[in-house]
C-alpha cells in the first residue's frame, strides 16, 4: 500500500496535490459530448484547452462506457493509438491515460506512448495488468461489482457496498503489484455508477475516507454521471453543479485524482478545498493588510 508520491510518466504528484484528469472521448456516441471529439482536430483542440486549464492527465477513450454499437478491439485501437502518438508528440510532459479494458489495446497504446491504463471495468481482462507491468505504465483498479463491460447495473445488491469496494480494489491493486506494476503508479477507483445504483454511489462517496485510509491513491470519476442526475433530477447537461459539489466532498475526504469534463471549474473547487484544508496558500492575500 502507498500513501506518498504518485508517479505517472514524467510527473510526480505529492500526497496533497490534487490531480485533474481530462476526458477526451474518441467515440461518436459518448453520453456527454455526443461525439464532439470523435474527429482528430476537435479532439486535439480539446487536449490543448484541457492542458491550458490545468489538466495533468489526458484520459483518452475509444469505446462508450454504456451499451451501444459493438466496437472491436481493432476499431478501438484505430480510434486511440494514432491519437496517443500525436498527443505525446505535442505534449511530451503530459500524462497520457487510455480508458480501456482490453489488453490488446493496452499493448498498442503503451507502445504509442501512453503512461497509464485506466481499467474502468475492473480486471475484466486480467491480462491488462500484465501489459501495464511490462511497459512500466500506471494502472487504475476499479470496482464494478462484477459487471460485464458496457452493461448497465440491474438490481445490484451489496451487504456492504464499501466493504466490497475495498475488497475488490485492494485485491486488484495487490495482484497488479505481484505482476510487477509499480506500486507508486497504481490508483483505486470506487467506480461510481458502474455496477451500482444511485444510493450505492452516494454511499461510496460518503464513505470515501475508508478508501483513502488504505494508502492507495484514490481516483474518482464523477463527472455528470447518472447518480448525480438522479439525485438532483437533472439531465446530463445540467449536472455540473452536482458534480462539483461531489468533487468538493471527495477532495475533503482525500481523493487524489479527478476524471472530469469541466477542467477549469474542477481546478477551482480543488484549490479552494486544498486551501481550506491548509494544504495550499491563497493565490493572493490583501484583505485586511492595507
Amino acid at each position: 500500500m502507498r500513501s506518498g508520491v504518485l508517479r505517472l510518466g514524467r510527473r510526480e504528484f505529492g500526497v496533497h496535490e490534487p490531480v485533474v484528469m481530462a476526458i477526451v472521448n474518441r467515440t461518436p456516441d459518448s453520453f456527454y459530448d455526443q461525439g464532439a471529439t470523435f474527429r482528430d482536430e476537435p479532439a486535439l483542440s480539446r487536449v490543448e484547452q484541457a492542458v491550458a486549464e490545468g489538466a495533468a492527465i489526458i484520459d483518452i477513450g475509444g469505446v462508450k462506457a454504456g451499451p451501444g454499437e459493438e466496437v472491436t478491439a481493432e476499431e478501438e485501437a484505430r480510434r486511440t493509438v494514432g491519437f496517443v502518438r500525436e498527443v505525446r508528440r505535442r505534449h511530451p510532459d503530459v500524462v497520457i491515460s487510455v480508458d480501456t479494458w482490453r489488453h490488446e489495446v493496452g499493448e498498442a497504446v503503451c507502445e504509442a506512448g501512453a503512461d497509464l491504463l485506466n481499467d474502468a471495468w475492473g480486471g475484466a481482462d486480467p491480462k491488462l495488468a500484465e501489459v501495464a507491468a511490462r511497459h512500466g505504465a500506471g494502472l487504475v483498479c476499479t470496482h464494478t461489482g462484477g459487471a460485464e463491460p458496457r452493461t448497465r447495473p440491474h438490481r445490484m445488491a451489496y451487504e456492504d457496498v464499501m466493504a466490497d469496494i475495498l475488497r475488490v480494489t485492494a485485491g486488484l491493486a495487490e495482484r497488479a503489484v505481484g505482476l510487477g506494476v509499480r506500486p507508486d503508479g497504481i490508483m483505486i477507483d470506487p467506480g461510481h455508477d458502474f455496477g451500482k445504483n444511485t444510493r450505492h454511489s452516494l454511499e461510496a462517496t460518503r464513505r470515501l475516507e475508508e478508501m483513502t485510509a488504505t494508502g492507495w491513491p484514490v481516483l474518482v470519476s464523477l463527472s455528470n454521471k447518472d447518480f448525480v442526475g438522479e439525485t438532483l433530477d437533472r439531465p446530463v447537461k445540467e449536472r455540473v453543479i452536482g458534480t462539483l459539489a461531489t468533487t468538493a466532498v471527495s477532495a475533503w475526504l482525500g481523493a487524489r485524482v479527478y476524471r472530469v469534463h469541466e477542467v477549469a471549474e474542477t481546478r477551482q473547487v480543488l484549490e479552494m478545498v486544498a486551501s481550506i484544508a491548509g494544504h495550499r496558500a491563497p493565490a493572493v492575500a490583501r484583505r485586511g493588510l492595507a
